[in-house]
């Protein structure tokens, strides 16, 4: 996967011009490399020394610019090995030459993600700290960016830890009942087996409760707008957005083609999509629009299903209604201002203006209730990310399994034991104990160069 017996190095700050940028050297040469690099022979452990990078072009010394360097020798350092730290001004070009000069004395480019990786084979951070640094990065909302932070301090860590104690002492126990049968001894019975494990899962459940708004927190939701055309779905969109991102006008078929934009609801980083009006055209650019409007509604984790509160219901949104009442939505009666309501007074679904900004409230606090199945999003959310939670079900499965069958005592112990080894295996992953090359490779290869 990576090699780890050299010394790497890469901008560690993003594209793009800045006050400042930072390049990181980490490898058991690191310091060699910065020593041929910078106008000083030797770095001061953790203090910023002011220098110089130089480099040789055509038998001449140059100096590239002036810079702080930072040494943070092993195994205290964010790899676990020897790093330095240069930062210098923020010129892709600086920052780029900086690299290549560092490659010239013996360093090699880092890939995506090796940095840290490093600091997980180096046990500086487990699997599921190292996940959430990329976390951390590609937060987009304060919610994402606390629950990333509260993954970087362990608490899923601890929170694992006494449930992965608790089953190794019973697995413990059975090994001992099962290696010594002509002796007699028993270690532990099969009803306290049964409620151990039941005192496990009640913990493992625990952590699931909050797997799906945990998800959503880290993930992110795509919400879409349908309906047909003037019921006021790009003046929703615009109103939600809090900016003119849609064009409004009287004409029907004016939204022809998807329109996006992220918001921030109540902590969700939601993707709201605005779409072409539901109906049948012979607008060839419009019938696109519309073909594309139902590709969005195949994908989205909610719609919301826009009425003219002002108008009867048409066979355009009965059909609308008909074709997305199996799918998660929010039926949305808009123009609630206007005078002369057609349906005696009564409204189909959450009545909001999105002229006037009546009930929009109401309906973002509908759609986080809606996608997260009415859970409390907090910022303590333990379970976030799909490859910790599926592992987490897995484990429950086998648990519940070994559990029943202590219980009904008519099971050999050793496929009790089995199954307990099973969900202790699928802990043992989530926080890399035990994880596959291929599984670090996916996860590490979406991280950032640099990172």
């Amino acid at each position: 996967m990576f090699a780890t017996d050299d010394s790497i190095v890469a901008i560690a700050t993003p594209p793009g011009r800045g006050g400042i940028g930072v390049v990181r050297i980490s490898g058991p040469a690191a310091l060699t490399i910065a020593a041929a690099i910078l106008d000083r022979n030797s770095l001061v452990p953790r203090y910023a020394t002011y220098t110089r990078v130089r480099t040789r072009a055509s038998g001449d010394t140059a100096t590239l610019d002036e810079v702080i360097a930072t040494y943070f020798p092993a195994p205290h350092s964010y790899t676990g090995e020897h790093v330095v730290e240069i930062s210098a001004h923020g010129s892709p070009v600086v920052l780029h030459a900086i690299v290549e000069t560092a490659v010239a004395a013996g360093a090699r480019l880092a890939r995506p993600g090796e940095f840290t990786f490093r600091a997980f084979l180096n046990g500086r951070r487990n699997l599921v700290q190292a996940e959430a640094v990329a976390d951390l990065i590609a937060a987009a909302t304060p919610l994402q960016a606390r629950v990333a932070f509260d993954q970087l301090e362990g608490t899923l860590t601890g929170r694992i830890g006494p449930i992965d104690a608790e089953l190794f002492d019973l697995i413990a126990r059975l090994e001992a009942s099962l290696d010594f049968p002509d002796e007699g001894y028993h270690f532990i019975e099969p009803p306290e087996i049964a409620r151990r494990i039941g005192c496990i899962l009640e913990r493992v459940d625990d952590l699931l409760r909050g797997a799906r708004g945990g998800r959503l927190i880290r993930e992110g939701a795509t919400v879409v707008i349908v309906g047909r055309p003037n019921v006021g779905k790009s003046s929703l969109f615009n109103a939600l957005v809090g900016a003119e991102r849609a064009i409004v006008t009287d004409v029907a078929g004016t939204t022809r083609d998807l329109v996006s934009e992220p918001i921030d609801l109540g902590g969700l980083a939601i993707t709201l999509v605005d779409t072409a009006g539901w109906r049948d055209t012979g607008d060839l650019i419009e019938r696109e629009g519309v073909a594309r409007a139902a590709r969005a509604r195949e994908v989205a984790d909610l719609l919301l299903v826009v009425l003219d509160h002002s108008e009867p219901v048409t066979a355009e949104d009965e059909e609308l209604l008909a074709e997305t009442a199996s799918r998660p939505r929010i039926v949305v009666a808009n123009k609630s201002d206007v005078s002369g309501i057609a349906r005696g007074g009564g409204c189909a679904g959450l009545c909001v203006s999105a002229k006037t900004g009546a009930l929009l409230d109401e309906l973002r606090s509908a759609i986080v209730r809606e996608l997260t199945g009415a859970e409390p999003l907090r910022d303590t959310a333990t379970l976030t990310n799909v490859r910790h939670i599926g592992l987490m079900e897995q484990a429950r499965e086998g648990l519940a399994g070994a559990r029943d069958a202590a219980a009904r005592g008519d099971t050999p112990e050793e496929f009790v034991l089995a199954d307990l080894q099973a969900a202790r295996a699928r802990f043992d992953e989530i926080v890399g104990a035990r994880t596959s090359e291929d599984v670090l490779q996916h996860i590490f290869e979406r991280f950032c160069i640099g990172k």
